[in-house]
């Protein structure tokens, strides 16, 4: 089997999970791209570098981190490497003149079972979409982003227990095996390629934002539940709680669904059994949740907390 030259691209932790399989699997991986350190503290005096960095450099690996994808000087840094394949996992969306300058192309594992969920937070979406099932996918990029064709995919359920957090950490492990197993494929020129089968009910994963994040109490009970799951625990479901007195913002990471409050309007907070919200067609009780500029704690410990005898109300 040819021992192919690889250079990998990715940045959070996802993507370590899987440039470790690779070095482990005793790949020849002779670059790594990454992005720029970022500054944080309070005076943005300090560069912290992403994880894939601090794995790479762990490992001795030549690091890139290129402010522009355009850069010539980058583009002249990645052609002394003589990729013979780039490897993408959780990156930026990479220009022709890059995906295109490996000879044998690049691959992308994204965290969702192609075509569906093509996007930035297919995880989240699946989840909040209240989907039984979910998966990996291999495949070449081509110019339209995620539709090139099909190398592998490997599929895992999803149920009620699970959020968007532990769907990711699984997905995680299951991504990492399936790049091994596709380079390998592809150095042994075994790999398949098969075209993104058209589907009528394409359903997208974009990028999800604060406001993306508000609570809907409207919408039905079942619907909520998946919407907390499918944002916990990052960047978390938030609503705005109304004592009377004042409007407190809350992140909300877990609920039940319970039997619903009869008589209880919509949006009404029960807190005679910790922390239950009355919707139109049942109730969730919400197990964990945390006010803004407090730490994160059980429902229980934040309604023994408050000091109100008036009706709580989400919004």
């Amino acid at each position: 089997m040819e021992k192919l030259r690889i250079v990998f691209m990715g940045t959070p932790e996802f993507a370590v999970a899987s440039l470790r399989a690779l070095v482990e699997s005793g790949a020849n991986v002779v670059g790594v791209v990454t992005m720029p350190d970022k500054a944080i503290g309070r005076h943005h005096d300090t560069l912290q570098s992403s994880p894939v960095k601090q794995y790479a450099v762990s490992q001795g690996l030549p690091v890139l981190q290129p402010v522009r994808l355009k850069d010539e000087v980058f583009g002249d840094e990645l052609r002394a490497l003589r990729p013979d394949l780039a490897v993408v996992v959780a990156f930026r969306m990479l220009p022709e003149c890059v995906w295109q300058l490996p000879r044998l192309g690049t691959i992308n594992l994204h965290a969702a079972l192609l075509p569906q969920y093509r996007g930035a937070a297919p995880i989240n979406w699946a989840v909040i979409n209240g989907d039984r099932e979910t998966g990996v996918t291999t495949f070449f990029l081509k110019h339209a982003i995620d539709t090139g064709d099909i190398i592998y995919s490997r599929s895992t359920p999803i149920t009620d227990d699970d959020t968007a957090g532990t769907v990711h950490d699984r997905l995680m492990g299951i991504g990492a095996e399936l790049v091994v197993e596709t380079v390998c494929a592809i150095a042994a020129g075994t790999a398949p390629q098969q075209p993104q089968p058209e589907v009528a009910d394409l359903r997208p994963a974009p990028k999800i934002f604060k406001e993306t994040c508000r609570i809907d109490w409207s919408q039905p009970a079942r619907s909520v539940f998946n919407f907390v799951r499918g944002l916990s625990p990052y960047p978390a479901a938030w609503t705005v709680i109304d004592d009377g007195a004042k409007h407190t913002e809350l992140k909300i990471f877990r609920t039940r669904l319970v039997p619903p409050l009869p008589g209880v309007p919509v949006g009404t907070v029960d807190t005679t059994e910790g922390f239950t919200v009355a919707l139109a067609d049942g109730a969730l009780r919400v197990e964990e949740l945390q006010a803004a500029g407090r730490r994160r704690m059980s429902a229980a410990d934040f309604v023994r907390g408050l000091h109100t005898g008036g009706v709580l109300r989400v919004e």
